[in-house]
């Protein structure tokens, strides 16, 4: 029987494909920089890559962590990038 999916990992997939979408943005609109260390952070939210780094290394990011580095990249994101920016002009 497959795993049901809980609330934590609906969620975990909403938030890691929404840095994913800044990042791809900011990949084009901005400077490849910020972009490929979006689409690099993004990975601490998605499930499989959690389930990946908990194989491999043997650990996972805590849920406090991710909390914490998703209000932080929001708020860098809506608040001080280029990419805020041309949000607020629109």
């Amino acid at each position: 029987m497959p795993n049901k999916p809980t609330i934590w990992t609906i969620g975990a997939w909403v938030f890691g494909i929404l840095v994913i979408l800044i990042g791809v943005l900011n990949l084009f609109l901005v400077h490849p920089v910020p972009g490929v260390a979006y689409l690099l952070i993004s990975l601490v939210f998605l499930p499989p890559s959690n389930a990946w780094f908990r194989r491999k290394f043997g650990f996972s990011f805590p849920l406090l962590v991710k909390i914490v580095l998703g209000v932080v990249l929001i708020m860098f994101t809506l608040g001080v990038s280029d990419l805020g920016d041309m949000i607020d002009k629109l």
